[in-house]
């Protein structure tokens, strides 16, 4: 019995780790060129629906900031604008209604007309390990 859930265990282990890294680098790419520094977490699943952290580090001229979510088609599921010099956001993606589609994160401060872009992507992955004991 304790092999049995020492491999549940393994298997979840396994799973959190390939949806770790598999959003990390595409939630992590920040473009070089910005002003303001923020960036895009992931920071897990919460009721299997992925949870992210916007943080941004502003200053007292951009402290403005317009946060749009937009899916793979165009359609703009959120929209907020923030006042604040430096804040952080946590965003709880429903992953029943929307599926897999890919997410873009747009923020755009009050100074820049270019927006800083994050692009999110799910990939699901069944992980299966076999282990070999020996008896005697």
């Amino acid at each position: 019995m304790k092999k049995v859930l020492r491999n549940k265990s393994l298997i979840a282990i396994a799973l959190f780790t390939v949806f770790t890294v598999a959003l990390a680098p595409v939630a992590m790419a920040n473009s070089s060129n910005t002003i303001v520094p923020m960036e895009l977490k992931f920071l897990g699943n919460v009721n299997n629906k992925p949870l992210f952290q916007l943080n941004v580090v502003g200053n007292a001229e951009e402290n403005e900031f317009t946060i749009a979510i937009i899916d793979e088609f165009g359609n703009r599921l959120y929209k907020e604008t923030i006042k604040g010099e430096n804040f952080s956001k946590r965003f709880l993606i429903d992953t029943e209604t929307l599926g897999d589609t890919e997410l873009r994160f747009e923020i755009t401060s009050n100074k820049s007309s270019k927006p800083v872009v994050f692009e999110t992507n799910r990939e699901s992955r069944l992980v299966e390990e076999v282990v070999v004991n020996k008896v005697k």
